[in-house]
């Protein structure tokens, strides 16, 4: 059974990232697959810096982060778009992460998915070419070229959870499969 660490960039309540993140750990399940739904906020990380750090050391929140990392075979980032920005919960996550020794062997060469939720017309696209770039340089993920950006989200959810849109849901899960696929290739 695949595992799939999910990791949404917001963890407010009503957020359409989380949604999303919730839809995908379901059709993840549905497929065989362990998914693990990550807050992010739960870890308790305060914003990166080095005096922090030099004074007090790597919070116990970014060892949780980078063993959960270890702890699964792909990863699912769905973050929202912050003026063309990923998320600054997100980033300082992985921030702080990528401190640790450990995150290499954790988290270089895992298979990743971005996906993004947004109320505008882009879907939080533009945040997902930074997202792709960031990932893909010192955390070493190896970011997939299928990715999911979900435009005038608001609107977008069914009142079951799922997406109300079967052609973006269909979308949503050939992602979905592509990244399993490659988890899987990865560990045969």
């Amino acid at each position: 059974m695949t595992r799939i660490l999910i990791l949404p960039g917001s963890a407010r309540q009503g957020s359409l990232n989380l949604r999303l993140a919730r839809i995908a750990a379901a059709c993840l399940l549905a497929a065989g697959a362990q998914p693990h739904v990550l807050d992010l906020r739960a870890l308790d990380l305060p914003v990166y810096d080095g005096d922090l750090e030099t004074s007090g050391g790597v919070p116990a929140g970014a060892a949780t982060l980078v063993e959960q990392f270890a702890a699964h075979e792909a990863v699912i980032v769905v973050s929202p778009e912050y003026n063309a920005f990923p998320s600054p919960l997100l980033i300082n996550a992985i921030d702080w992460a990528t401190r640790l020794p450990a995150h290499k062997a954790a988290m270089n060469g895992k298979p990743a998915l971005l996906a993004s939720a947004s109320p505008g017309p882009l879907g939080g696209l533009r945040s997902l070419l930074v997202l792709r770039n960031f990932l893909s340089i010192n955390p070493g993920l190896l970011v997939l070229p299928q990715q999911f950006a979900l435009g005038q989200a608001a609107q977008a959810f069914a009142p079951d959870g799922s997406l109300a849109d079967p052609k973006q849901q269909a979308s949503f899960e050939a992602a979905l499969q592509a990244l399993l696929q490659m988890a899987q290739r990865l560990r045969a």
